[in-house]
């Protein structure tokens, strides 16, 4: 089979190993006779699938005790209503949600929260073009907010955050969907973390949560049951069926990781990845990215041609090469490189020589 690399933002890549243990699975899971598509989530094949996934993200999280792991549907999109559905009950409604405002996600995430409360934008970087995090010294914050959101890393601007948000007492929440497990992260400081599987976990269907205990009772009245997080925490994940092969594969993704020495040794080689692609984009100004070098993301790398009439051309002498789905989003032109946990140094080498020998380098 022809070597491709698989550039995309979500449904991303995924390791081989994990690929090829599933296959070797498909069929019959350990001797049970069953693939896992076809076990009950309340059978003690599956339960003991799902209790090793959830020990093995905490640990590799290292998330202390007195928060949960919830596995859910609806994606990070869907967090958008659930999160607000669960935690303004904290306060006398109406109640104030503030947000840091970075790029498309974020954005996506005021609009829907406009829906159950009023919204404080605290900072925003939409004047400049969503190039920047702004920095915390100048956020405008409640003072009695219910929560600030944040999107840690921006999927199509290329932006990620280089610090903890800190917001005193009142409690952070981030979507971390695009960057979840590929760098050291400090659980303790934030309320509430999300995160949807298809960037750097497994395949579209699951989404994370991880909740601190004494956010777990917050819920406004209408909250649907199925998306309360006490719900779901008390019935470990299994208060409806829960995407069941979803959660097999992340599981095997972070047993994978382990291996490979966890979450630390992983954000080593991915500063390594996304050094190597920025200094083939920085090189002089054929290609150009637009974030500020100390907002730029390690996984979520968009870039444009200075000549847009060679787009066609890039993209077409890419996939020819096995270099695929580098087309930027359309809300923004131009190309993106997604270098998740599961793309190796290998596949960011071969997109820098094609770089540099379509720039004629």
């Amino acid at each position: 089979m022809t070597q491709v690399f698989n550039f995309s933002a979500g449904p991303a890549v995924l390791p081989k190993e994990v690929l090829q243990q599933a296959a070797a699975e498909m069929l019959d899971w350990h001797g049970s006779g069953m693939s896992v598509m076809e076990m009950s989530h309340r059978g003690p094949e599956f339960i003991s699938i799902y209790e090793q996934a959830e020990a093995d993200l905490r640990e590799l999280l290292a998330v202390p005790g007195n928060y949960r792991i919830l596995f859910m549907q609806g994606g990070g999109l869907g967090q958008n209503a659930i999160v607000p559905l669960n935690l303004l009950g904290r306060k006398q409604q109406p109640a104030t949600i503030d947000f840091v405002q970075t790029g498309s996600w974020s954005s996506k995430s005021v609009k829907e929260a406009k829906r159950y409360a009023r919204v404080n934008v605290a900072a925003s970087g939409e004047a400049g073009g969503f190039t920047s995090v702004p920095p915390q010294g100048e956020w405008k914050l409640s003072p009695d907010a219910a929560y600030l959101h944040v999107c840690t890393n921006e999927t199509i601007d290329g932006v990620e955050f280089n610090f903890a948000p800190d917001a005193g007492d009142v409690p952070v929440v981030a979507d971390m969907s695009s960057h979840i497990l590929s760098r050291a992260v400090d659980v303790s400081k934030y309320g509430v973390i999300f995160a949807g599987a298809q960037k750097n976990i497994g395949p579209a269907g699951l989404t994370l949560v991880i909740v601190r205990d004494d956010l777990l009772d917050s819920a406004l009245p209408i909250c649907p049951g199925v998306f309360n997080w006490r719900a779901v925490a008390d019935a470990d994940s299994m208060l409806n069926t829960p995407p069941t092969y979803a959660i097999y594969i992340a599981g095997l993704v972070f047993a994978h990781l382990k291996r490979l020495g966890g979450v630390e040794a992983m954000e080593r080689i991915n500063i390594d990845k996304a050094r190597l692609l920025y200094a083939a984009l920085d090189a002089d100004d054929f290609y150009q990215n637009r974030v500020a070098p100390s907002a730029r993301s390690r996984m979520n790398v968009p870039f444009y041609l200075r000549d847009e009439s060679l787009n066609d051309k890039f993209l077409a002498g890419a996939k020819a090469r096995g270099l695929l789905q580098l087309k930027g989003h359309k809300s923004v032109g131009g190309m993106r490189a997604s270098i998740y946990n599961a793309m190796p140094i290998e596949g960011v080498q071969a997109l820098v020589d094609y770089l540099n020998e379509f720039a004629g380098r």
